[in-house]
């Protein structure tokens, strides 16, 4: 059951090229997945892997990825949706628009890191872990990702939404729309963390589109394209 796992989550990883490269890394298990069909598990962990990147996450870490996907596009904190409003009010909305499309860039540039820490988490999953996703609800992997990797995944991509705020310019920007909405007569003065604020909206968006993934492949059977998907969740079907 421990081994069956590795596929129950296997709609989360990013970046194709990164996942092949750390899966490579791992060490090959000969065994195989009883109830199967003896189908070799490091073979169907690479397929699985692969479906779930092209399906949903490695979306987010293109251009555009957060940006222009209304489920996980970050907007302004709530602390500066007046910001945003009174900026817009006074003319001034392209600046807050581009306040907004720096943060997404900064997510899309994190989410890259998040591969090698998902593959770390299924390595380390318990057989009581694994019956419990593959048997659990529709959001049982999610649940069990974030409780494994939340910690190490802001770890990760607070110091790279940071290094992409000055990439891209992200600072100067948002320092412009604070100090322009701070100038303005009567209105408390806002000093809002943008690098945290964006990290957290970041592994939001993760594992939004994770559950949107593993909801799809325990739902919708020609969803599950090869073999070896079809015979592990017919297992949870016949729970």
């Amino acid at each position: 059951m421990k081994k069956i796992l590795l596929l129950a989550i296997t709609f989360s990883l990013t970046s194709c090229a990164q996942v092949q490269q750390t899966l490579n890394q791992l060490p090959q298990l000969s065994s195989q997945i009883p109830g199967v069909g003896g189908v070799d598990i490091a073979s169907g962990l690479k397929e699985a892997l692969n479906k779930g990147i092209t399906q949903q996450v490695s979306k987010l870490t293109a251009v555009d990825g957060f940006y222009k996907n209304e489920a996980v596009k970050i907007l302004m904190p709530a602390e500066l949706q007046k910001v945003d409003a009174t900026l817009r009010k006074i003319g001034l909305g392209s600046l807050a628009d581009e306040g907004i499309k720096v943060l997404n860039r900064a997510a899309e540039d994190a989410v890259k890191e998040a591969t090698p820490i998902f593959v770390s988490a299924v390595k380390n999953m318990t057989f009581t872990d694994a019956k419990n996703i593959l048997l659990g609800n529709d959001s049982a992997a999610t649940t069990y990702l974030q409780g494994s990797t939340t910690t190490a995944l802001y770890g990760k991509f607070n110091p790279v939404i940071k290094s992409s705020f000055e990439k891209v310019g992200a600072d100067v920007i948002w320092t412009k729309i604070i100090n322009k909405y701070n100038t303005i007569p009567l209105v408390k003065k806002v000093n809002p963390d943008l690098t945290d604020y964006t990290t957290n909206q970041a592994l939001a968006g993760v594992f939004k589109m994770i559950a949107v993934e593993e909801k799809e492949i325990r739902n919708n059977i020609s969803a599950r394209t090869t073999p070896l998907l079809k015979s592990v969740f017919a297992m949870q079907d016949n729970k």
